[in-house]
């Protein structure tokens, strides 16, 4: 007698995808819009087109970070509401910020303000790398003291509201260190954008050519790294 066929191939269940990949697909998949469109923005904007196209592409990035934020990770949790708020929060700024004149850099500052303290704490309810921020993040006490000498001479009646935020930046940027990974450096990339915004605006003799792509860029990046890093933390610490 001769022995049974085996079953056909294609009667047999599919091998289901390991989680880890699934997962990596689908973040992919989540951000590639905001890439894209970040990349779009920073073309139109070095590239000196119509000042229109210029806030219209800015005005899309945050909502397509929202957008990966959901995408990532349908289920709503404590760290993706804080997270998706203090995006939200980045946007009102952005849009404030594409007005003129101290009255809408001082609502942008603030807007910012909401987004960085959303930000310090969802980063405090993280599981961090270690017990202690590390040693290195002690460089933004430096750089707060330095930065805001620095620019002192030409900040006016804006000196408190800048000291303050830069001390909340500053703050933020600390907690993302002690998170380590993507989360620090995007912590890190926000301290830069901020600060070179800040002395295109507040130090007198100011010249740097690439001022805006630097900006923008540095600002993107850590935005999305953030995010992402957020999303790819394993647990959020339970609330007390």
């Amino acid at each position: 007698m001769t022995p049974s066929a085996p079953a056909p191939l294609r009667d047999q269940a599919p091998v289901p995808e390991p989680p880890a990949r699934a997962d990596r697909r689908r973040l992919i998949a989540a951000f590639a819009p905001y890439v894209v469109l970040s990349l779009v923005h920073l073309v139109v904007l070095v590239g000196d087109l119509d000042a229109a196209a210029v806030t219209a592409t800015k005005l899309l990035l945050m909502p397509a970070l929202v957008v990966a934020v959901v995408v990532a990770r349908p289920r709503a949790t404590s760290a993706t509401v804080m997270l998706i708020a203090a995006i939200a929060l980045s946007w009102v700024g952005d849009a404030l910020l594409t007005g003129s004149g101290d009255g809408w850099f001082v609502a942008g500052l603030l807007s910012f303000l909401a987004a960085h303290l959303a930000y310090v704490v969802l980063f405090l309810r993280l599981p961090a790398a270690g017990r202690r921020l590390p040693w290195w993040t002690l460089g933004y006490a430096a750089w707060f003291a330095a930065f805001l000498a620095l620019l002192a001479p030409g900040l006016g009646g804006l000196l408190v509201p800048v000291a303050v935020y830069g001390a909340v930046l500053g703050t933020m940027a600390a907690l993302a260190g002690g998170l380590g990974g993507l989360v620090a450096l995007g912590g890190a990339l926000f301290v830069v954008s901020d600060s070179v915004l800040a002395l295109g605006r507040f130090l007198p003799g100011y010249e740097f050519a690439a001022h805006d792509l630097v900006v923008m860029s540095s600002y993107l990046t850590a935005q999305g790294l953030i995010a992402l890093g957020v999303l790819t933390r394993r647990a959020v610490r339970p609330s007390r």
